[in-house]
């Protein structure tokens, strides 16, 4: 797809993407907005159109791809949530907690850091971002058995890296 037939194609659409994207922030109280979905969605198509992956019907694509950043967004603020709710116990943390938090996030840095720049994004786009393997696949073009056997393969290295430091 050219640069031209992009823009056509996101003119046409846009409204479409807002009004569907709207819905949804409505729906679910997302504090995020719609304007906000709806670029990252058509981004997240130019990629697509960029990388080679073939297109048949891109309206169809475009919306599918705004319904699967709406849920991402979604997934990420229920996580975020529980995340802030359950550590909350009466006013903070124990010192205990924190420093114990503390060694966790130090160690998933150095496991992290540990991976290839393929398979670090491939993590945080499925743990993260909260993406599915075919949500994955539809962003960056992989065949979703390849998606599948980079995360397995980089959650085995950094399992077996735990041990060794166990």
């Amino acid at each position: 797809m050219t640069l031209q037939e992009f823009e056509r194609l996101s003119e046409r659409i846009r409204q479409k993407m807002l009004m569907l994207a709207g819905k949804f922030c409505d729906a679910t109280r997302q504090s995020v907005e719609a304007e906000d979905i709806v670029q990252e969605s058509l981004v997240a198509l130019w990629r697509l159109s960029e990388s080679g992956y073939p297109i048949r019907d891109a309206e169809a694509l475009a919306v599918k791809i705004v319904k699967n950043t709406c849920v991402a967004h979604y997934r990420k603020r229920r996580i975020v949530a529980q995340s802030i709710g359950g550590a909350d116990f009466g006013g903070g943390m124990s010192a205990s907690a924190l420093t114990d938090d503390e060694d966790i996030a130090k160690m998933e840095t150095q496991l992290f850091g540990s991976l290839t720049p393929s398979q670090q994004m491939l993590l945080k786009m499925r743990n993260d971002d909260g993406l599915s393997l075919d949500e994955i696949s539809a962003v960056t073009g992989k065949p979703k058995a390849s998606v599948k056997t980079t995360i397995s393969v980089a959650r085995k290295q950094m399992l077996e890296q735990l041990k060794r430091m166990l």
